[in-house]
């Protein structure tokens, strides 16, 4: 039997992607591959312009030695760990309980209680740019670690509690119900019968509440300055100085940057799948 019209496209789509997937993926992996490969290069290169050609010498261990010892990248690195952890425990505990009240409970104005969460979401970062850092100041918290995440939990948890509600919503209501006739009190139906059921959508938020923290850049420059309260995705661009931007070194930090958030999805990556795809299918 000859194939069908039908079937002939079919096979000629197949082939067609599987000929423009390794094509995407070079085009996806050649700026990682030329960071890393800037990172291993000498500030010879750069200064002579010798940017895609053959590097005249591999020194991974020397720059990476300077990132390590020779600069204020472990500071920056704890003070990521320091404002990125914080911020993803107090936005997921607080979104667990906004959630649980705004999915469970049935009373007035609540999608408008709803909806003014996740309104801050729809604001572009630039307009809240200058009242956001005044506020810092007066509140004297510009510059230190505990502005950066109570600004971050204050933001997050918009998306946190969008994230929980219409996640808890999904849950069968008959647990609840249940648990209410046999007369437990709502915290402990809270804690002992919601909450349990949420491990797969917390593992995932978590994920991805850590992967926006760590990668910020544009709120890190906003509210603080010098190594005692910058991040590391801020404390790179250190690596230029007045007169020469060392490439080397800055390659060679956002490699290590890169390592935690990448690191932690490959860690927990079988529940942040199954916080995904829970209730996609009956």
């Amino acid at each position: 039997m000859f194939p069908t019209p039908i079937e002939k496209r079919s096979r000629g789509a197949q082939i067609t992607y599987q000929a423009l997937v390794p094509f995407a993926l070079i085009m996806w992996l050649l700026p990682l591959l030329a960071v890393a490969l800037f990172s291993m290069r000498p500030l010879a290169d750069f200064t002579n312009g010798n940017y895609w050609g053959v590097p005249s010498s591999f020194e991974f261990f020397t720059n990476y030695g300077k990132v390590f010892f020779e600069s204020d990248m472990p500071r920056y690195m704890l003070n990521s760990v320091l404002i990125t952890v914080p911020t993803v425990i107090g936005a997921v505990a607080l979104s667990c309980m906004t959630g649980f009240a705004l999915g469970i409970y049935r009373f007035r104005g609540n999608l408008l209680i709803f909806f003014m969460f996740i309104a801050g979401n729809f604001v572009p970062f630039q307009i809240l740019m200058v009242p956001v850092r005044d506020l810092t100041v007066s509140a004297g918290l510009y510059d230190t670690k505990l502005g950066l995440v109570l600004f971050h939990i204050a933001f997050q948890t918009g998306f946190c509690t969008l994230f929980m509600r219409n996640f808890i919503r999904a849950l069968p209501y008959e647990l609840i119900e249940a648990a209410r006739v046999e007369g437990v009190a709502e915290w402990r139906i809270f804690w002992y019968v919601v909450l349990p059921l949420m491990k797969p959508a917390i593992a995932a938020l978590s994920v991805l509440i850590f992967t926006f923290i760590w990668n910020d850049y544009f709120w890190a420059i906003v509210l603080t300055q010098g190594p005692d309260a910058q991040p590391v995705t801020a404390g790179i661009t250190s690596f230029n100085s007045q007169f020469v931007a060392q490439y080397h070194l800055m390659s060679a930090g956002s490699i290590v940057a890169a390592l935690p958030p990448v690191a932690m999805f490959f860690l927990m990556q079988r529940h942040f799948i199954a916080g995904l795809t829970l209730g996609a299918v009956k």
